[in-house]
């Protein structure tokens, strides 16, 4: 499928042209800059040089203080404590870091991950009978908790204290916690909105050591950990983010802790990481536990430090990434099979399909991938607990959410944002259902919207990628969430040698233009554009520079994103 390349507005000439002299630039990198907000010197300096001492004071978050006094007091009196998570990436590193950290000051404290399959999502009422029976008075969530109204209403009627660590919107009415931290509260007055729930945790470490003069690496110590939530729940890398996730791919690439520097070595690749390796390397392998299995164990494998058997966890978690390999690769040509051989769910606006054996773990990752292969909102369904449940993914530009809400009549259930959401429903709704969502879908998205995207920060000469050129960009980085990795257009290359298919479905040509140098390029996905390009015929591509690096020797390499023939 054709893809839309979509040029990035255009910037004040004069700012391009001040920022170009001030850092000594290419006036490309500078238009850059100028795109993302940075549009002097010293926005400039801080972006470049990220500092530990620029995060912000974390007592600046409402209830911060009430809640370092309600833990003050829970370790003078030796009270039980109990951290409790949800079980995707964000909320097992979560787990693992406040564990960690108030470990260091009591041994009264245990983790909690509730069963994806049997407790669901956020706090359940299993949770709090366990804190009960096991005379736990102080429970704080993480990456969960801010929509619990009735789930701490029950706690609080067993005289267990809640103290929330929560990154996502907030309903009208907030729970009776003792103390509720959330950037995302209407009435707090945070700088920095967009934290992992991770980041949350990090947070409250940060102001206990803060508040008790204990050396900052009592918390810094955990920033690979926050890194990794950050790269693993999609949150903007701007911000107090980017310094976290600077600071902790550096931790990640020098010293990680011991259940990650087994997890990379399971994964077959333990040096150089990026934002986006975490993502497609770690992140997949931590969450896998929790789909196949119990998040417990991916909380175990990163306590590794404490307990010391890294490696044993770690394997055990690769199997489990695997095992989900093959659901996820099953189903999705199953998914695929469901659509090919049907003419009207080719031609629909929308994907829902549903297949009451498909394993519940796995149906978000193939809602994904049906989402990149059709590009349309697509819903895949399988039972669950008696019930039909769904994952449900969107295209940019779309809200899903929206179009759900117009068949919440016909739903159980349901839950999320624009992009990704669940829900749940009867058996016997499915087909009303998903008629009624392609109605609503197609009255109202746009054939513009029913074509992927690609976002081209500037249109550059290949001459102008030098060394010089390289290290400017790459201190860009860490990119992911609007901070992207630049996507550069060239027009008029020319192919220096036959185009090659390489790897099944890969492209690999080597380019150049009348006054550069010879570049090498990779077009993962493209190699149905092997017998377009031919030697001597002109053609236009998009792409981003990185660095390859093959037994020790680095080279600057091209990663195509799209190719148009003149």
């Amino acid at each position: 499928m054709g893809k839309r390349w979509v040029k990035a507005s255009d910037c004040s000439d004069e700012t391009i042209a001040k920022i170009t002299e001030q850092l000594n630039i290419d006036r490309s990198l500078a238009q850059i800059l100028v795109q993302r907000n940075i549009c002097d010197y010293n926005s400039a300096k801080d972006f470049f040089r990220p500092d530990l001492d620029h995060l912000h004071n974390p007592f600046l978050m409402r209830d911060m203080d009430v809640a370092i006094e309600r833990i003050e007091k829970a370790l003078a009196t030796h009270e039980k404590i109990l951290i409790y998570g949800d079980y995707d990436v964000d909320g097992t590193t979560s787990v693992a870091l406040a564990y960690s950290f108030f470990s260091q000051l009591t041994q009264n404290i245990e983790y909690y991950i509730p069963d994806r399959y049997l407790e669901g999502y956020g706090i359940s009422t299993a949770g709090i009978d366990y804190a009960s029976e096991n005379g736990f008075t102080l429970i704080i969530a993480l990456d969960c908790g801010i929509k619990s109204i009735d789930k701490i209403d029950y706690a609080n009627g067993l005289r267990i204290d809640f103290i929330i660590c929560d990154h996502h919107i907030p309903g009208d009415e907030l729970p009776k916690a003792v103390a509720i931290l959330d950037p995302k509260r209407s009435d707090c007055e945070y700088p920095f909105k967009e934290l992992a729930g991770c980041g949350i945790g990090f947070k409250l470490a940060q102001a206990y050591a803060q508040k008790h003069n204990l050396p900052k690496e009592t918390y810094l110590q955990y920033l690979d950990l926050v890194m990794v939530s950050i790269a693993a729940d999609i949150v903007p890398v701007v911000g107090e983010n980017r310094i976290l996730a600077y600071y902790g791919i550096r931790k990640l690439n020098t010293n990680p802790c011991e259940g990650l520097r087994a997890l990379m070595e399971v994964s077959g690749k333990t040096e150089n990481y990026t934002i986006t390796d975490v993502v497609f390397t770690l992140g997949p392998r931590i969450n896998a536990a929790g789909r196949i299995d119990h998040a417990k164990h991916a909380v175990a494998m990163l306590l590794c430090q404490i307990d010391g058997n890294s490696l044993e966890q770690s394997v055990e978690i690769n199997l489990k990434n695997i095992q989900r390999k093959t659901y996820d690769q099953d189903i999705t040509r199953e998914a695929l099979a469901l659509i090919g051989d049907s003419e009207i769910l080719i031609n629909k606006k929308t994907t829902v399909v549903f297949n009451e054996n498909w394993h519940k773990g796995v149906i978000g990752i193939v809602a994904s991938r049906l989402t990149e292969k059709y590009y349309r909102p697509t819903i895949v369904l399988t039972k669950s607990n008696g019930l039909v449940a769904g994952s449900c993914r969107s295209v940019a530009g779309f809200d899903l959410y929206e179009a759900l809400s117009g068949c919440a009549d016909l739903l159980d259930q349901y839950g999320g944002h624009k992009f990704a959401a669940g829900l749940t429903m009867q058996q016997h709704n499915v087909d009303a259902f998903a008629d009624k969502f392609e109605q609503i879908v197609s009255a109202s998205i746009t054939e513009e919207l029913l074509t992927p995207m690609i976002k081209i920060d500037a249109e550059i000469e290949l001459s102008q990628i030098d060394g010089k050129f390289y290290r400017v960009l790459a201190q860009m980085g860490p990119f992911g969430p609007e901070n992207m990795a630049p996507i550069f257009v060239t027009h008029n290359v020319y192919l220096t040698q036959s185009a090659m298919a390489v790897g099944g479905n890969h492209l690999k040509i080597n380019i150049k233009q009348q006054n550069s140098s010879i570049f090498e390029c990779i077009g993962f996905g493209l190699a149905d554009y092997q017998n377009l390009l031919q030697p001597k015929v002109p053609f236009s591509v998009c792409y981003t520079i990185e660095e390859n690096i093959w037994r020790d020797k680095k080279r600057l390499q091209l990663n195509i994103k799209g190719i148009k023939v003149n």
